[in-house]
């Protein structure tokens, strides 16, 4: 059996709406079940699955999505918002900046774009609308700034490719400060247009404002000193050589767990039963996903699928512009119906040696990846932040990317010049 018929094969169980976790099962296990000279029995497809899991880098990736559901809960995002709408209020576009600012800070907390989404948009959509701004602008507003939450530090994304491509996921993580900061000024300039453009309701946001310039800077500050210090004591943590990724993923959780429940007290104990169960329902499908792609990653690899794609791909694109024009259009149209984790853990082992054939530098490339998959959670059909964005408000998922087109725009500009401007990603390592 090929590893073109395999794909193929993978592609249509998609289709079919079987479950991705399920679909890499299947692919996975075919070639060794119809050749029995094929190295990859059943038994080596279980066997990989179970020693691809066994990995200390991945063992971040639940405790992240734990803080976030913690932080979520804590309201941190709260605490956030209040501060930058306090310097920023009453600039035209302050809020819907300062909630752009939110999410890049909130990202840098959960390391999740839904999650992102979920925490920042449950507080701040519903006040924007208050404040006069149109429900599906401060939705998709909301939605694409969420992007941010893998972009940067700390990303489960790039541990999920640093796990695949066993690059660095601490150099993945600075590598991805600049282009996070990047796309959120660039988000600020969007909405600052699309305001100058439409006008802001000024009565109703002075109102507001007053009654956070009435509590005074120190009372807001001090509010949100826990909040801000999250992220410092995170990646100060992982860039000072204190700790790894995955033992700061654990001081997070225990840093939201005392802030939440000490500190803010906006949960209870009797609570976290509650909040290990969210986790676990958020990381169970991720891990099986995860499992099944280890043991496709695997088959393919000793099918010798990278080596023909690359091949393939070099022959017909000897231009190294028009190759990488190609391999974003690829990954963009992957984000568009696959979820992150399984994209990056599949296409990994298949583009980076194409990337590295043409002198791409493997961490250039992880951004280059994430950044395109970014786009793909606010871009239909599969668009995760979408969804998650449409179940606060009700807006149909449609509505809401036809109002995010401009900013999904400036996201695409960002990837060109990521993709060009290597520097960029690197300048900081």
């Amino acid at each position: 059996m090929s590893g073109l018929i395999i794909i193929l094969l993978f592609f249509v169980f998609l289709a079919l709406a079987i479950p991705v976790a399920v679909s890499l099962g299947i692919v996975s296990v075919l070639p060794g079940a119809m050749d029995d000279s094929f190295t990859a029995s059943a038994t080596f497809v279980i066997r990989s699955m179970v020693g691809g899991i066994d990995s200390f880098p991945l063992l971040a990736v639940p405790m992240f999505v734990l803080a976030g559901v913690l932080m979520s809960h804590g309201k941190i995002s709260t605490r956030l918002f209040d501060v930058f709408s306090y310097f920023l209020g009453r600039l035209t576009a302050g809020i819907p900046a300062a909630v752009i600012i939110t999410c890049l800070f909130y990202g840098a907390i959960s390391g999740s774009g839904p999650a992102t989404v979920a925490a920042v948009g449950s507080m701040t959509i519903p006040l924007l609308v208050e404040l006069g701004y149109e429900r599906d602008f401060s939705t998709a507003i909301v939605a694409v700034a969420g992007g941010l939450g893998v972009i940067i530090p700390p990303s489960i994304p790039f541990i999920m490719y640093g796990l695949a491509s066993g690059e660095s996921v601490s150099q993945l993580f600075i590598a991805g400060i600049i282009p996070g900061i990047m796309i959120a000024i660039l988000l600020i300039g969007y909405a600052y247009y699309y305001c100058k453009r439409h006008g802001e309701d000024k009565r109703k946001i002075e109102s507001k404002i007053e009654e956070l310039h009435q509590k005074g800077l120190w009372r807001v500050l001090a509010d949100s000193f826990w909040a801000i210090l999250s992220p410092v004591i995170i990646l100060g943590s992982i860039y000072s050589g204190v700790a790894s990724p995955t033992e700061a993923a654990v001081i997070s959780v225990f840093y939201s767990l005392i802030v939440s429940l000490f500190i803010y007290k906006t949960i209870r104990i009797g609570e976290l039963w509650q909040f290990l169960g969210e986790a676990m329902r958020t990381y169970a499908p991720i891990l099986f996903i995860l499992t099944a792609s280890m043991a496709f990653s695997r088959v393919i690899t000793l099918m010798q699928v990278p080596q023909l794609v690359s091949d393939l791909i070099l022959s017909n694109f000897t231009n190294e512009i028009v190759l990488l024009l190609v391999i974003n259009l690829f990954l963009l149209l992957v984000g568009m119906v696959m979820d992150t984790t399984p994209a990056i853990l599949i296409l990994t082992p298949i583009l980076l040696p194409i990337a590295t054939a043409i002198g791409l530098n493997p961490i250039h490339f992880g951004v280059m990846m994430v950044v395109n998959l970014a786009i793909g959670f606010v871009t239909p059909p599969i668009g995760v932040n979408l969804f998650v964005a449409s179940s606060l408000t009700k807006i149909p998922v449609v509505q809401i990317a036809r109002k995010a087109a401009g900013m999904i725009v400036l996201f695409l500009l960002a990837l060109l010049l990521l993709t060009f401007v290597p520097s960029l990603s690197l300048l900081l390592l």
